[in-house]
């Protein structure tokens, strides 16, 4: 079985345990933005395999809010905490508004796609802007999680949800991994180089995009369920427009070509935040704009590129070797 993994899902196995000793190991306000970047970077996964097929969205922070605004709601309304329970509810809310939305939003392409995602999240920003029972502005906090019933002491309860972060985020990686290896990941491939071509195949370009939609639909409620047990706090700015684009901003700053970049690419980010707030309290949102303009200058390709020019080298250098030894 370990032979049908692919780099990238070996990687993702090797990961967790790394992850989870980080809990013990790190400080922990590190072992928070890791727990923190976890979240947000199963919404930019969300992005990216949206990108993968062409389609740049620009309001996914609608369903970063679904999930957490449905823990939250679970909690405060029918007294639920459980972790799995949770995870699930946010799951299958998103999956229901995004089957939804999808019949529309399935038939835009490029500039109209991302407006028209834009749109909807900030419908959804409005209206819970002006929800007195849910906090209005203000959002509420969440319940503290249990798991099957059990209740850590608040001595073990941080690193107990660190774990349980660290476990469905591997798992949504992996599957999405699987995803884009599948056949409709690599039709997604050439809907973005030439969706005709994919029609004229027998292939539908339409439930394509319809079923990517809703799985980065899925992913990114997940993050905002555990973004939201993270924090212990919602608010309307999860699906504010500058929340969507930070999404969009970490697929580019990170890349299109693994799995495991959007994730990297999210601490990084939060890293650099908190820093450039230290350096430059009033104009950060520069030092961040300075970093995404020479990025994209110098690495269009995002900062996998960086790994993947290693890779090609090391392949190159090998392939010389090869080409020397049999030319003697």
């Amino acid at each position: 079985m370990i032979r049908d993994l692919d780099k990238t899902e070996l990687a993702l196995l090797v990961g967790v345990p790394v992850l989870i000793a980080f809990g013990f190991i790190l400080p922990q306000w590190v072992v928070n933005y890791i727990q923190v970047s976890l979240g947000t970077g199963l919404v930019a996964l969300g992005v990216m395999i949206q990108m993968r097929a062409g389609l740049v969205s620009f309001g996914q922070g609608l369903y970063f809010c679904i999930g957490g605004y449905t823990a939250g709601m679970a909690g405060k309304f029918l007294g639920v905490s459980d972790f799995i329970v949770l995870i699930l509810l946010g799951l299958l809310a998103s999956l229901l508004v995004s089957a939804v939305l999808g019949i529309l939003i399935r038939r835009y392409r490029e500039i109209f796609f991302a407006m028209l995602t834009l749109a909807i999240s900030m419908i959804l920003f409005g209206m819970l802007s002006s929800s007195e029972e849910l906090g209005s502005t203000d959002g509420f906090n969440l319940l503290p999680p249990t798991y099957l019933g059990w209740a850590p002491k608040s001595e073990i309860a941080g690193h107990v949800l660190y774990i349980a972060t660290v476990l469905p985020v591997t798992f949504c990686a992996f599957l999405l991994n699987r995803f884009l290896r599948s056949p409709i990941g690599f039709v997604n491939e050439a809907i973005r180089e030439n969706e005709l071509r994919v029609e004229y195949l027998g292939t539908s370009a339409h439930t394509a995009v319809h079923i990517t939609y809703m799985i980065a639909a899925a992913v990114s409620s997940i993050g905002g369920v555990l973004w939201a047990l993270s924090l212990g706090h919602v608010d309307p700015e999860m699906t504010n427009w500058t929340t969507s684009g930070q999404f969009v901003f970490i697929a580019i700053l990170s890349g299109t070509g693994s799995i495991i970049a959007p994730l990297v690419g999210t601490f990084l980010l939060e890293i650099l935040r908190v820093y450039a707030v230290d350096i430059s309290p009033n104009t950060w949102q520069m030092i961040l704009g300075t970093v995404m303009l020479l990025i994209i200058i110098f690495l269009p390709k995002g900062l996998w590129s960086l790994v993947e020019r290693k890779r090609n080298r090391k392949n190159s250098h090998q392939s010389d070797l090869s080409a020397n030894v049999l030319g003697e």
